[in-house]
């Protein structure tokens, strides 16, 4: 029932749109000068509390975005800003909740880990360690209830696989055949430990074989390819036939949190990973060998994003600290 997924989508790259394969190329890089300015601005003391960057996952949440409609939902964890400007929240809003103010998306109250659009969809950011997964099926429950064709996209990590209350929300979400797509992404270190010292499992999706549940894994430094497996985890959740497990094999090349110094893993392996398995550097190759776009084309999408991520910075510096009133809005007596 499950499979493991090695190839590449990079054969598929001839078939794909010139602005899509631009597409993909943009929003990538929108969310990696983004995590870029983002560390600027901690380094500056301006962000308080922790920070998680996204930096070297982009094509896991852009992929899926991709196969997304209108209506589906998204739930993920603390390393949540690449999640959120990939399904179009507002650079300027999330920067300045960052910075924990007035302009941001959550009002200057969620930070970093906890922010929500309710707008685009997006359900959090959650600080405890696969706390988010049992609430994605409830959203997936809801929309199985009212009937209306939606998927929930519920992301956590590697180390979050290991927590009890995946696996029972795996057995609940088979049960009532859920429209959920379990996102595993496996950056290969959960915080210090890499998963080879913290599980003897071969793969994190084969697990989903216990309570009948099918996934595969992808390359997640191939955004072709986690679009392509993507489109097939959504096909089979809208047909109705329950839950879905995709395990989306990426790294992330920065520590876990800005305060991580990342001495677990060599510089070495870092750099091979940025020299060879880029997704964003994938993406450009093909854009360039393929014709359907020159490096001045490039540069000038770089340009625009760092622009607009500038923009956002300026807004986020800008905007005023929340009304200490704040303190009692949005809450449930």
């Amino acid at each position: 029932m499950a499979r493991k997924t090695t190839g590449s989508g990079a054969e598929a790259g001839a078939n794909v749109p010139a602005e899509e394969l631009r597409k993909f190329y943009h929003d990538m890089l929108l969310i990696r000068r983004f995590e870029e300015k983002a560390g600027q601005l901690y380094g500056m003391g301006l962000i308080g509390g922790f920070c998680h960057l996204y930096i070297g996952q982009e094509a896991v949440v852009v992929g899926l975005e991709s196969v997304a409609e209108e209506g589906d939902k998204r739930i993920t964890s603390y390393r949540d800003h690449g999640h959120m400007l990939a399904c179009g929240m507002d650079p300027g809003g999330v920067m300045a909740e960052l910075t924990g103010r007035a302009g941001g998306l959550s009002k200057g109250k969620g930070g970093s880990m906890h922010m929500f659009s309710k707008e685009k969809n997006f359900y959090g950011g959650h600080g405890i360690v696969g706390a988010q997964v049992p609430i994605g099926a409830g959203l997936a429950f809801a929309d199985k209830y009212l009937d209306n064709g939606r998927v929930t996209f519920a992301y956590f990590g590697d180390g979050a696989a290991n927590q009890g209350q995946v696996y029972e929300t795996y057995n609940m979400a088979e049960l009532w055949m859920l429209p959920v797509i379990f996102v595993i992404e496996n950056n290969q270190y959960a915080m210090g430990t890499s998963v080879a010292r913290a599980t003897k499992s071969t793969t994190l999706f084969g697990r989903g074989e216990a309570f009948g549940i099918p996934g595969e894994q992808v390359d997640g430094m191939d955004v072709l390819a986690v679009r392509a497996a993507g489109a097939r985890a959504v096909a089979h959740c809208r047909k109705g036939k329950g839950p879905y497990i995709l395990e989306v094999m990426t790294y992330r090349y920065r520590g876990h949190s800005m305060s991580d110094p990342a001495k677990y893993r060599t510089r070495e392996e870092v750099q091979k990973m940025r020299d060879e398995r880029d997704a964003i550097e994938h993406v450009r190759t093909m854009l360039l060998s393929g014709g359907h776009a020159t490096e001045d084309d490039l540069k000038a999408i770089d340009r625009d994003i760092k622009k607009r991520v500038g923009e956002a910075a300026d807004f986020a510096r800008q905007s005023p600290e929340p009304d200490q009133s704040e303190l009692w809005t949005d809450i449930i007596a």
